[in-house]
């Protein structure tokens, strides 16, 4: 289960508020911290919010796979800075190129994601519990990292962090760690070679049309 449930984790951080949608079937943490801050409070009402509408919907979404895709971008646009994370995806390639571009490369990579990942967001087995483990600031003043952990039975725990920027006010996640493994790190390092060789706009072209595909890995 674990070599299959890691890449699916890492693909879904793209799509939508990632701490949440990754968890179908989770509890909300009963051990969490009292006291817990604005960042470390979105995470966890986010995945409270989206478990009850996945718990709810099941049945829905299974039957109309357009309307999981309108809750997913729902999500995705609430709780996740994907701009300024295609900005670190692109690395090099992104200086210079304009907020156009940029947006197109994101939502070319979501939209890639989602095709191929969304619907194993309902199948998840088990029942994993979610727990908040602490919280602390990044270098350079970029934002902080909330801590959490994936508690499935029979299972060591599942080290998954978020890392997180004050966005006017709203705290929003641009990079996932899952057991380490970077979801910014792991498409810049896939994408820096058709970078090299195309523009932004050809390779979210060819993202758009499945003809290339982002391909998260398992450790």
């Amino acid at each position: 289960m674990k070599s299959k449930l890691i890449p699916a984790l890492l693909a879904s951080a793209l799509l939508a508020a990632l701490p949440t949608l990754v968890q179908a079937q989770a509890r909300p943490a009963p051990s969490a911290p009292a006291a817990q801050s604005d960042a470390a409070r979105t995470v966890m009402e986010s995945s409270t919010r989206i478990l009850t509408s996945l718990e709810q919907r099941r049945a829905e979404f299974r039957k109309n796979p357009a309307v999981l895709r309108q809750f997913i971008e729902s999500e995705l646009s609430r709780g996740f800075d994907r701009d300024y994370a295609a900005r670190l995806v692109l690395g090099v390639h992104g200086r210079g190129a304009s907020d156009a571009d940029v947006r197109l490369f994101a939502d070319a990579m979501a939209d890639n994601l989602m095709q191929r990942y969304g619907t194993t967001l309902l199948d998840i087995q088990g029942k994993p519990s979610f727990r908040l483990r602490s919280e602390t600031a990044l270098p350079g003043g970029r934002g902080v990292k909330v801590s959490t952990e994936l508690m499935r039975a029979g299972n060591e725990p599942t080290p998954i962090d978020y890392l997180m920027r004050n966005v006017n006010g709203q705290w929003k996640i641009f990079d996932v760690m899952i057991e380490g493994i970077s979801y910014v790190q792991t498409f810049k390092n896939q994408f820096d070679a058709p970078l090299r060789q195309k523009s932004i706009v050809q390779v979210a072209n060819e993202l758009r049309t499945g003809s290339m595909q982002a391909a998260p890995r398992a450790k």
